[in-house]
C-alpha cells in the first residue's frame, strides 16, 4: 500500500511541507532490518554460497553450469539482474522523486495505479514457475517497475509482486524474491542519500529512534502476515484500501 505514499500524506497531516530526509530513511532502515529477520535462513544460505564459490565452480564446471544447477546461485544471479533497472531509474531520477515527494496529488493517482495492480492479481490462478524456471528477463522486468516505485504512491512490494505474478512466477516465490530484492534497493537508497542525512531535521532524535523501532517491529509483523496473503492469492483484498486513500488524497489535493 505504499510506505513512501503514507509518508508523504503523514507528514503533510502534521506540517512538514518538506520531505524529512533523515526521518524518512531511518524508518527505511527499520524495514530492512525486519527484511533481514524474516528472510535470515536465505541471507546466510547465500552468504554461504558465495563463500563457497570458488570450490563450487570447480565442481560444476563453470559458472554456466552451477547457475543452472543451484538454486542460490540462481537467485544472487536474478536479485543482481533485478537490481540494475532499479539502480539506473533510482540515479536517474532520486532527485526528480524529491522533489514532488510533497504532491498530495501524485500520491492519490499512484495509490490508484497501486490497487487497479493488486486487484488485476486476482486473474492470475493455479501454480506457478519455479525457481529454476524463472529468466534473467522476468528479474530484469521486476526490478524496473522496483526502480518506478521510486514515485510516491506505488506500492515497492506490491508493483513487484504483482508484476512477477503477471510473470507467471510461484506465488511464495514471488514474495520472497521481492523482499530480498528490496535490501539492495534500500541500501542503495541509503547511499544516494548519505550527503543529505545530515541535513537539519525539525524531528526530535527521540522521535526518529522511536519511528525506527516502530518501523522494525510492525514491519516484521506486516511482512509476515503479507507472505501468507501473497501465498494464499489474496492480495487484491489491498486494492479498496488503495482506492479509497488515493481518492481521498486527490480530494484533499482539491481535485
Amino acid at each position: 500500500v505504499s510506505s513512501s505514499g503514507h509518508l508523504v500524506l503523514l507528514q503533510n497531516l502534521f506540517g512538514f511541507r518538506e520531505p524529512e530526509l533523515l526521518f524518512d530513511v531511518c524508518l527505511h532502515v527499520g524495514t530492512l532490518v525486519a527484511v533481514c529477520a524474516v528472510f535470515y535462513r536465505d541471507i546466510l544460505s547465500i552468504l554461504g554460497t558465495v563463500i563457497r564459490l570458488p570450490g563450487l565452480l570447480k565442481t560444476a564446471g563453470g559458472m554456466r553450469a552451477l547457475y543452472a544447477e543451484n538454486g542460490d546461485v540462481r537467485l544472487v544471479g536474478l536479485i543482481i539482474a533485478g537490481s540494475i533497472p532499479t539502480a539506473v531509474l533510482g540515479l536517474l531520477f532520486h532527485r526528480v522523486a524529491d522533489r514532488i515527494f510533497g504532491a498530495v496529488w501524485i500520491v492519490g493517482i499512484m495509490l490508484l495505479i497501486t490497487g487497479t495492480l493488486l486487484w488485476l492479481t486476482r486473474l492470475k490462478k493455479g501454480a506457478g514457475r519455479p525457481l529454476a524456471q524463472v529468466k534473467l528477463t522476468d528479474a530484469l522486468l521486476i526490478g524496473l517497475i522496483q526502480g518506478i516505485a521510486i514515485l510516491p504512491g506505488i506500492s515497492r512490494s506490491g508493483s513487484t509482486i504483482s508484476l512477477a505474478l503477471f510473470l507467471g512466477v510461484d506465488r511464495e516465490l514471488a514474495g520472497r524474491y521481492s523482499f530480498l530484492l528490496s535490501i539492495p534497493a534500500i541500501l542503495g537508497a541509503l547511499a544516494l542519500n548519505l550527503n543529505s542525512l545530515a541535513a537539519r531535521t525539525a524531528i526530535p532524535a527521540t522521535t526518529i529512534i522511536t519511528g525506527t523501532l516502530a518501523a522494525g517491529m510492525v514491519g516484521y509483523a506486516a511482512l509476515v502476515a503479507l507472505l501468507r496473503i501473497v501465498k494464499n492469492g489474496k492480495l487484491h483484498r489491498f486494492s479498496p484500501y488503495c482506492w479509497l486513500l488515493g481518492a481521498v488524497a486527490l480530494v484533499w489535493a482539491g481535485f
